[in-house]
């Protein structure tokens, strides 16, 4: 008995937490539903629209061109993505598994920029991209490059890496050097391959934050044909005005890439390709 009470307690906490936490997910759906002739702020609130209606996202769709935004952002999250998977992979590889001078001092500082918010060098980002003539006054690819570089490695990633390469026993990477294999093969074909469920976590966390992210793009974009959804949504509200109902059903459509991605990624978060693969 004790023990029932014990995991109904807890199964509740989780299930109230759930629904703290998905609440506001909740509301923008519900808001997005709602016609104009009812009441979004109305006390007490209501949750299920009186009439359902879909003339929001019709509304959205013809107001701003949601379609060229999407494929800026998806430009630059895959770009931003591949860019993390790759440098990420190659700064991890030689930290988690070759020997040299001020290995730990190097790993310690790569660590430490973890704590530096982006804000605090965003200004000297700026300035380098704009030396570096990475902005869309120049041209597209420029704009795309001036977006996606600053974030193309970071801390978190190449931590993440690291830790899933120590993870891997030393036998594979020692049979791989007796058949042959040099260093960069043994990276390539033997270790990547097994480390498959921290890329793809790696690949989530960089997605949603490169998809979500709105101030870089909000500071270094000029041309509104290179907008990203954040920033484009971000245009149906005015100065004096805004729809709330416009931007709630825009920021429905922009959620629904990330729950793809995170859908068609989450097999590979756990795993069990490296059970079984040393014996003894």
């Amino acid at each position: 008995m004790k023990n029932f009470i014990s995991k109904f307690s807890s199964h509740l906490i989780l299930i109230l937490i759930s629904i703290l936490s998905i609440f506001p997910f909740i509301w923008l759906i519900s808001t997005s539903l709602k016609g104009a002739g009812e009441n979004i702020f109305a006390y007490p609130p209501v949750l299920i629209p009186k009439d359902i209606t879909f003339d929001n996202y019709i509304g959205v769709w013809k107001r701003v061109n949601l379609l060229g935004y999407f494929l800026n952002s998806t430009i630059v999250a895959a770009g931003t993505v591949l860019l993390n998977l790759i440098l990420s992979s190659l700064a991890a590889y030689p930290l988690a598994r070759m020997e040299f001078r001020g290995k730990k001092i190097t790993f310690f500082a790569i660590l430490a920029t973890i704590m530096i918010p982006f804000q605090a060098i965003m200004l000297p980002v700026y300035l380098i991209t704009i030396k570096l003539h990475l902005i869309d006054s120049v041209n597209n690819i420029a704009g795309y490059t001036g977006l996606i570089m600053p974030f193309a490695v970071s801390a978190f990633g190449i931590f993440l890496m690291r830790q899933a390469f120590l993870g891997i026993p030393k036998e594979m990477e020692e049979a791989a050097i007796i058949d042959g294999c040099n260093a960069f093969q043994v990276f390539w074909r033997v270790l990547l391959p097994m480390v498959k469920p921290s890329l793809a976590v790696l690949a989530i966390f960089t997605f949603i934050g490169s998809w979500g992210e709105f101030l870089w793009p909000s500071i270094v974009l000029t041309k509104e044909s290179l907008y990203t959804l954040p920033v484009g949504v971000n245009n149906l509200q005015g100065m004096f005005s805004a729809n709330w109902r416009y931007i709630a059903a825009g920021s429905i459509i922009s959620i629904i890439p990330i729950i793809v991605f995170f859908l068609a990624m989450q097999r590979y978060f756990i795993s069990g390709e490296n059970e079984g693969a040393v014996k003894g």
